[in-house]
Formats: structure tokens, sequence, C-alpha cells
């Protein structure tokens, strides 16, 4: 019988910095009614000087290795914009403080979009035989690449990780993931980047003034992320054989509000089934997806046995999606 990666073990973590829409409006030409319209955004999460991404990784890995009660690994995958160092990896750093000295680590680059990569770069190292546990984490402290000045940015992000944990197991088991869709476009490259930092920047020589921040063309973006996420979650469901009204619970990369919702028009799927949790956290980027899993398994938003559909949109241009039944996962 072929090995499919099921989901066994899930974690998050946010540091512990608390910026609300008050604070931003107390330093920015904003308000908390600005803010709030038009992203659905209350409040965020961003690490203290010394705190880097590593250290949210590591946080959450602990919590998903724990609610899987494992204390190990064969593999650990880290999706992130916002790694410790250009080089090397963070991943390796992230396995060596969880214990797991030995292990194949690396990371992941597709931006919000890097933790799906991730789930389905790890759930082949599962279904191959390569690994029989990975443990797989989405972390960003994207305000460490952010102008503290621009408050279209700094309204928007907030940082944090979270984490799952995949074994091998059956199609027809609740956390078994199935219906992949990936895609790119580079041609789309400049819609959400930082130009600074990399080899073209380091070849031509000086950045120019901001370079070095993280910049995005937002109606641009808002309109790829809607139209890109909803042929994804469209084409995930119907590989793993689902009719979008049978669909429980969708989790989209928790942008800003109105695009969740766009997304959930173009798929005629209810206001109502989407797992939102962006008001309490922001944008975390890469670890979207993961932590809002977390807080609603924790809550009692996501029940076992609904059926979920998770999609993202990120810089590259990136976008993906993918299907699974919910597992009865502890939370820590």
């Amino acid at each position: 019988m072929s090995r499919t990666a099921v989901m066994c073990g899930i974690g998050g973590w946010v540091p512990p910095t608390l910026v609300t829409n008050a604070d931003l409006a107390a330093r920015l030409d904003t308000s908390d009614e600005w803010i709030t319209t038009r992203t659905g955004i209350r409040q965020r999460y961003v690490v203290p000087p010394g705190m880097s991404t590593s250290d949210l990784a590591v946080e959450a890995g602990r919590a998903a290795l724990k609610s899987a009660d494992l204390d190990s690994a064969d593999a650990v995958i880290v999706a992130t914009t916002t790694p410790d160092r250009t080089c090397p990896a963070t991943a390796p750093t992230v396995a060596s403080r969880l214990g797991l000295a030995g292990v194949a680590a690396f990371d992941v680059a597709a931006v919000c979009t890097g933790f799906l990569y991730a789930l389905a770069t790890g759930a082949g190292l599962v279904s191959t035989g390569q690994a029989d546990r990975v443990l797989v984490i989405g972390a960003d402290a994207f305000s460490t690449i952010l102008d503290p000045g621009d408050r279209s940015t700094v309204s928007v992000f907030g940082d944090g990780a979270g984490a799952v944990v995949l074994r091998p197991g059956e199609a027809t088991e609740p956390g078994a993931l199935a219906g992949f869709c990936l895609g790119s476009d580079g041609s789309l490259a400049d819609l959400i980047t930082v130009r600074a930092g990399g080899s073209e920047q380091r070849s031509a020589g000086a950045a120019s003034p901001g370079d070095e921040f993280f910049s995005m063309q937002g109606r641009e973006v808002f309109e790829h992320a809607v139209s890109k996420m909803a042929v994804a979650a469209r084409t995930a469901a119907e590989r793993a054989g689902w009719r979008l009204d049978e669909v429980d619970r969708f989790v989209a990369h928790q942008a800003n509000v109105r695009i969740l919702r766009a997304v959930a028009d173009q798929l005629d799927l209810d206001h109502s089934r989407l797992v939102v949790d962006l008001d309490r956290v922001g944008n975390t980027a890469a670890a979207s997806i993961p932590l809002a899993l977390d807080h609603a398994n924790a809550d009692g938003t996501l029940r076992p046995g609904d059926r979920v559909v998770a999609a993202a949109f990120g810089g590259g241009a990136t976008w993906g999606a993918t299907t699974f039944v919910w597992p009865r996962l502890r939370s820590i």
C-alpha cells in the first residue's frame, strides 16, 4: 500500500511584544478605524530586540512535537522569508536547538506560500519513504524587514511561527494530505519584494534608499491573490475528489480580511466557513496558515472530520493549495 503523509501534530507561537492599532496610531499617520476597515487587523505581535526567526520556529516546532507525542523527527523544513542569516539556512539551527542533531534540515523560500511549498516537500519525503517523521515549520519575523514609517506595511504584518508534524499513513485517514496544487509566475517578482541584500543588488553596487525594506504593490497584489488562490483552491478540491460545497473550512493565507472574503466569494463559499485569526496576529507570512490552524484547533473552530482547503499567495509570485480532513490533534 502506498504511503501518504498524515498530519499528527500542530503547534504555534507568537513573540511577546503586542502592538495594537492604537499603538501604531500614536506614532504614525493612521487610526484604528483606518487599519481595521482596510485589513480587519486589530493587533499583531513583533519580536523584541535580540529575538529572531529561529527563536519563533523553535517554540512552534517544540509545541508541534509535543502535540504529536514525539521527541524526535527525521527532517526539519523551515519556510521563511526572514532567515536568521543569508547564509546558512535557519533550519539546521532550529533542528539543533530542538535536539535533532544530524537530521536533514533545510529552508524553503516562497514568501507567504512558503508553508504550503514546505508541506508539499515534507509530504514528498514521507510518501517516498525518505523520512518517517517530518517537522514542517512556517516562521517569519517580518517586522525586521519593514520600514517603521510605512503605515501600509507596518499595520499589516506581524511575527510568528506555526508548525505541523507529518507521519506516514493511509490516504483515507483524517489528516492525510491530498490535492496539492502549486504554481508561480516570476514575471510578477516586483509586486512583493525586498530589492536590496541579494546578489542582484550586491553585484550592482550600492542600494537605493529604502531598498532594504519590504515593499508591495497593494492593488495588484490584491487582484492576483484573489484570482490565484481561488483557482488553486478549486483545483486542489477537484484533485481530492471534493465539491466545493462539501468544504467545511477554508483556511487561506491571512493577508487581509477583504482578500479572504473575495476569495470565498469566487468559490461561492459562505464567509462563515472562513478560518480567520488575522485580527489577533496580523499577516504572519509563512506562519500564517499553520498558526491559523493551531488557533482554530485550540478554540474549536476546526473540529475533527471537517473537510479543509488551505490556499496561499505570496511573493515570487507563488501560490498553492491543498486539502485534508482535520484530524483529532492535541493543542499545546
